[in-house]
C-alpha cells in the first residue's frame, strides 16, 4: 500500500464515539493506514487514565452533591443551582469513561443500542457541563457587577436559575441527537467490534461538518466568549474595589479561565482541523495521520480532566465549602454523633461558595 496516497478513513478500528473526533477523510473502508501502533498506544494509555479521572472526579462531584443535599439542605443562589447541576452532569459524564476504557482494551461488547445510549450520554453531559460553566460566569457578573439588581431580584433569579438549567439539559439533549442517530457498532479488519459514528454519505461531508461545527461552537467558542466578557468586567470591578480580598478573587478567576482554556483548546483545535479535512482532505501521509490520531487521544484525555477539576475550581476553593468539609470531618472522626451532624447542618445554612450577598467574596474566597 502506498502510504503517500492512502485515503484516510473517517473512522478506523481504534475509533469510538469518544475518539472519533480526530479521524479524517471519507467513510468507506478502503485504503486504511496501518495503525497497529496507535491501537496499542490507546489500549495502554487510555484505560488507566480514564479510571483515574473517573475515580477522582466521582469522589469530588459526589462530595459536592452530598454537601448540597445533606448539609446545606437547600439551594440559596443561582450559582448553587448551577454547581449542583454541574456536579450531576460531570458524574453522568464520568460514568461513560469505564465503557470507553474497556473498549480501548478489547473492543465494544455492549451492543448497538448501548453504543447509542452511552455515546449520547457522553455528549449530553459534555455540552451541559460547558453550558453550565457559561451560566456560572453570567451569574457571577450579575452578583458582582450588578449588585443592587441582584439583591432586588434574588428570589426571581433563583427560579430563573432552575428554568435555565432545564433549558441547558434540553439544548444539550438536542445537540447530542447526532450520537443517537449516527452511533453504530462496526467491525475492524481484525474482527474486533468498536462503537463509532457513521455519518451519511453526502457531498462535501456536510453532515459531519455540521456536527463538528455545533460541538466546537457550543462546547468551546460560546462558553469561552461569555466567560471572557463576563470575567473581564468582573476583573475591572474588583480592581476598583477597596478590598484586600480582591487579589484572591482575581486568582480564582484566572485559575478558572486558564484551566478551561488549557483543557479544552487543544481538543477543539483538532476538531477544527478535522472539520477542515472533512471538507477538503489535504493530509494524506500515513505517518502524519498516525501522529494526528495520537495527538487527538492526548487532547481528548486532557479535555476529560475538566470533569474532575470542576469541584476544586468552582467549589472546594471556596472558604465556605472548606468550612463545611472541615465540620463534616470533625463530626465523622470526632465521635460527635447525630447531634453534631445536625449542628453542622444548621451552621451551614449560609451563602454558599459564591455568595450573592458579597462582592469580592462572591468568587469563592
Amino acid at each position: 500500500m502506498d502510504q503517500e496516497t492512502t485515503t484516510i478513513l473517517l473512522l478506523d478500528s481504534e475509533s469510538t464515539s469518544a475518539e472519533d473526533d480526530y479521524a479524517l477523510g471519507t467513510t468507506d473502508d478502503t485504503g486504511m493506514c496501518e495503525k497497529d501502533w496507535v491501537r496499542d498506544f490507546r489500549g495502554q494509555y487510555e484505560p488507566p487514565l480514564f479510571w483515574i479521572i473517573f475515580i477522582l472526579g466521582s469522589v469530588g462531584n459526589l462530595l459536592v452533591v452530598w454537601i448540597y443535599l445533606k448539609v446545606r439542605n437547600r439551594l440559596k443562589t443561582m450559582t448553587d443551582v448551577y454547581l449542583l447541576n454541574l456536579a450531576v452532569a460531570d458524574l453522568l459524564f464520568l460514568c461513560t469513561l469505564p465503557f470507553w476504557a474497556v473498549d480501548a482494551i478489547k473492543g465494544w461488547d455492549f451492543g448497538n443500542s448501548f453504543c447509542k445510549i452511552v455515546s449520547a450520554l457522553y455528549k449530553i453531559n459534555f455540552f451541559s457541563s460547558m453550558l453550565l460553566l457559561t451560566c456560572i460566569s453570567v451569574d457571577r457578573y450579575i452578583a458582582i457587577v450588578q449588585v443592587t439588581k441582584a439583591q432586588n431580584f434574588k428570589k426571581k433569579r433563583l427560579f430563573y436559575s432552575k428554568l435555565v438549567c432545564l433549558c441547558v439539559w434540553f439544548v444539550s439533549t438536542l445537540l447530542a441527537l447526532p450520537e443517537f442517530i449516527f452511533s453504530e457498532v462496526k467491525m475492524d479488519p481484525e474482527e474486533q467490534s468498536f462503537c463509532t459514528m457513521v455519518y451519511w454519505n453526502n457531498a462535501f461531508n456536510r453532515t459531519k461538518i455540521l456536527v463538528l461545527s455545533l460541538q466546537i461552537c457550543m462546547g468551546f467558542c460560546l462558553p469561552l466568549l461569555v466567560m471572557f466578557l463576563c470575567y473581564s468586567v468582573i476583573i475591572r470591578t474588583l480592581l476598583q474595589a477597596k478590598s484586600f480580598e480582591k487579589h484572591k478573587a482575581l486568582r480564582v478567576i484566572f485559575a478558572v479561565v486558564f484551566v478551561f482554556v488549557l483543557s479544552q483548546l487543544p481538543h477543539n483545535t483538532l476538531l477544527i482541523v478535522e472539520a477542515t479535512q472533512a471538507a477538503n482532505t489535504t493530509i494524506t501521509k500515513c505517518t502524519t495521520v498516525i501522529h494526528f490520531d495520537v495527538a487527538g487521544q492526548i487532547a481528548k484525555s486532557l479535555a476529560f480532566t475538566h470533569a474532575c477539576l470542576n469541584p476544586f475550581l468552582y467549589v472546594f476553593i471556596g472558604v465556605r465549602f472548606r468550612e463545611d468539609l472541615t465540620r463534616i470531618v470533625k463530626t465523622c472522626f470526632g465521635g460527635i454523633g447525630n447531634g453534631g451532624l445536625n449542628k453542622v447542618q444548621a451552621v451551614s445554612k449560609r451563602p454558599s461558595v459564591m455568595s450573592d450577598t458579597e462582592t469580592t467574596p462572591a468568587l469563592s474566597i
